[in-house]
Formats: structure tokens, sequence, C-alpha cells
């Protein structure tokens, strides 16, 4: 059973800062985002976990294996090095989005996002240790057939985005409704899902659907760890598999060890 631990990570009176004194260069803000995304992935992932960008200035951080020391050592280093800070609020369920419900939930209790006195909330419980277990996290991580073939070859850039954008739109809105899960574009044509126990069944009728509506087919490998670097790493293995026998669904047999 899955017992998922996200955090979400909401930048505190990020609009006003943006316009305080006077609005800010557009690039020096996508700079900013971008570094700081890239600090956050570089932190957690060096914790076995997943972070992942959504909107920017509030992202979704796969957590299993974190504890409150470590979200704390995360708010200071942010803080000693950029001009904003952090809120942060930790969500666990076996569902994944519950979880994330429960990490906003405490935020948003804490004061609005745009409230100026709002600062470094930390708030919400970690999953203990001893509640820990190998089926914790599943991760699903889906690719486009011949995206290059299809696309990339074929058609302009931005016809391609959107092509690709429309089968992610697809998968997200169903997995979220259906089951739970949440669905997030890594660049590409690659979407990793963070879901509760899902059966093969369950994600070719996913498949079948994005096909139906969007047009786009897709396959997926999936795995299951402890946490969402060791799920992630077993679930591009059971991709490459589908790669190599022509299939659409695949499980890792075991979690597999990553290299650092």
């Amino acid at each position: 059973m899955t017992n998922t631990q996200l955090t979400l990570v909401q930048i505190d009176n990020y609009g006003p800062w943006t316009v305080t004194p006077e609005p800010r260069r557009e690039m020096d803000l996508q700079t900013l985002q971008s570094r700081l995304f890239a600090d956050l992935a570089q932190f957690v992932g060096s914790r076995d976990g997943y972070v992942f960008f959504t909107r920017f200035d509030n992202m979704v951080a796969v957590t299993n294996g974190l504890g409150r020391d470590d979200h704390e050592l995360l708010q200071e280093s942010i803080a000693n090095r950029y001009p904003v800070t952090l809120s942060l609020g930790i969500g666990v369920d076996r569902n994944p989005a519950v979880a994330l419900e429960r990490a906003t939930d405490v935020v948003q209790r804490a004061g609005s996002a745009q409230d100026h006195e709002r600062r470094e909330v930390l708030s919400g419980e970690t999953l203990p240790m001893e509640d820990r277990a190998d089926s914790d996290v599943q991760i699903a991580h889906f690719d486009v057939n011949d995206a290059t073939g299809k696309y990339t070859d074929r058609l302009n850039e931005f016809d391609t985005f959107i092509q690709i954008e429309q089968g992610y739109a697809s998968l997200m809105r169903h997995l979220r409704e259906e089951h739970g899960a949440l669905s997030f574009f890594v660049g590409g044509d690659n979407i990793i899902s963070v879901t509760p126990d899902l059966t093969a069944s369950q994600y070719r009728a996913a498949i079948d659907h994005v096909e139906g509506e969007a047009g786009v087919e897709l396959k997926v490998g999936v795995g299951t760890a402890s946490n969402a670097h060791e799920a992630g790493f077993a679930a591009k293995h059971a991709l490459e598999d589908c790669r190599h026998r022509g299939t659409i669904v695949e499980f890792a047999d075991a979690p597999l060890a990553a290299d650092d």
C-alpha cells in the first residue's frame, strides 16, 4: 500500500514582490524561478525525493524519507541565498491527491500566499521512520510513442508542444479524477505520475483514454519503493522494457539500486 509524503513549496508574498517597488524585468523573474527550482531539485534529489515545478511560485515535492530537520534546512538555505522565502506544508496519505490537499491546507491556514506577514511557515507531519515501507511510493513514467517521428521531425516546435501538452492535460485530468494520482510534465515527451496502487488494467485504461481524447499514444513503466528516487529509477527500467518488448505497460519486478 502506498503512503506518499508530499510537500507543498510556496514562495511567500511572491506576486506583490514581483511588482515592488515597481514591476521587475520578466527575464529576471524567469531566471530566479528556474534557479530556485534547480536548487530545490538538487536539495530534495540528494535526499532521494522528487520536485515538480507546477507554476514555479508553487511547487510539489515527493519527500518520503525527508524529516522536519531537512525541511527547516531547505528553508534556511533558500532564505540565505534568495530575495524570497519559502513556506512548506507536509501531508501524508495513501492517495497522493489527499496528501497534497493536507499539505496545502496547513499552509493556507497560516495565511494567504500574498500575505506580507506570512514568512517561512513549516507545518504538517512527516511519515515516521518506523512506519516507512518499500511500497510507500509508486511512480509511473509515461512517454509518447515515437514522438520524434510523429511530431519533432515533422512539425514545428510550437505545434509539437501543443500535441504533447494535449496528451499531458488529458492524462493529468484522468488520473487525478479517477484515482487521485498527480501527474507532472518533466520535459521532452515525458510525464511522471505519483500514484496510489494502480493495476495494469487501470494504466491501460488511462492510456486508452488519452489516445481517444487527445490522439496521443503513450506507454508507461511503473516502479514502487520507499522513496521517489528508487521508485522512479525502477519505473525508468520498466519503461525500457516497454520499448524492447513492444508493450504499453510494464511494472518493475523490484526496486533497483540507483547510482548516485
